[in-house]
């Protein structure tokens, strides 16, 4: 597919729709994906629209350049994608290896249009999945000490490698607030829990203990504070008395995978806005 995709958000008012689907209708583009949403609270207007770049009378390195007058007049905050220029990945990694297992089997399936160009990690645990991948692994473990100095260098590798996207799949190191704000609304993180519940280590033995008839799972944005970005996906499963904590962990870990690469797909093809501290995730 050759498409076009514009995320925008603004101020809610009359004629945005008619502007800017007037703008691909007018240099003869054909809409294949509309969808909007109006945040009556915040009076936010969101949309996200997706048209075929075949016979678009517009070229494409001038299509960002002639819709800023539409964007200006409306004050949008917006971006533009294009089908055709795919993703750079890396994803970070500690210990726990089933998301990343799951994320490079749907990759190696053609289910992510990306580059995962690097995996990253604090420990070597992660290495010889990599490998079988074809997928260069880099190692950076971390202390207390030199935690800033590998952060730089983690940073330097990403800019190498023109990295567009982080994927946190169950990376067990708090990021600096250097490393996050280098990335915003960038780094993907999945969440063992439905926040905010059970934090830190051992969610699964907590959430045994207090008896729970719920677990979960969440994706969110990282921002500076700890498991506080804005949510995108969650999903559960009922656990009872009858499930051991290895159950809690299978039935957890099931659910990470599932909502860390529905998150990615996502993220993948521009259908995720954040705003405040909420997400509109477009169908």
């Amino acid at each position: 597919m050759n498409h076009a995709i514009i995320l925008i958000s603004c101020p809610d008012q009359r004629g945005i729709t008619a502007a800017v689907t007037g703008f691909i209708y007018e240099h003869n583009g054909n809409i294949v994906h509309a969808d909007q949403h109006i945040d009556n609270q915040s009076n936010k207007f969101f949309m996200r629209i997706e048209w075929e770049l075949d016979g678009f009378k517009i070229a494409q390195d001038e299509i960002k350049k002639t819709f800023s007058a539409i964007a200006e007049r409306f004050r949008m905050d917006w971006n533009l994608y294009f089908t055709q220029q795919k993703k750079n990945v890396a994803v970070f990694v500690s210990k726990p290896l089933h998301c990343l297992q799951d994320i490079l089997l749907r990759f190696e399936q053609g289910q992510f249009a990306c580059n995962i160009c690097l995996i990253v990690s604090n420990h070597e645990d992660a290495r010889p999945m990599a490998e079988r991948a074809g997928i260069p692994f880099y190692y950076f473990p971390i202390s207390s000490e030199n935690k800033a100095e590998q952060e730089s260098k983690q940073l330097q590798l990403l800019r190498e490698n023109a990295v567009d996207l982080i994927v946190l799949a169950r990376y067990h190191q708090i990021l600096s607030r250097s490393f996050v704000d280098a990335y915003p609304q960038r780094i993907i993180n999945i969440h063992h829990s439905f926040l905010p519940a059970f934090q830190g280590r051992d969610p699964y033995d907590q959430a045994f203990r207090q008896g729970v008839k719920i677990i979960g799972a969440t994706s969110h944005f990282v921002v500076e504070a700890l498991d506080a970005g804005p949510i995108i996906e969650q999903d559960t499963v009922r656990v009872s008395h009858r499930d051991t904590t290895d159950d809690f962990k299978s039935k957890g870990q099931d659910l990470e995978k599932a909502v860390l690469s529905k998150t990615l797909r996502w993220a993948l093809d521009n259908k995720i806005l954040s705003y405040e501290c909420k997400t509109v995730v477009f169908d």
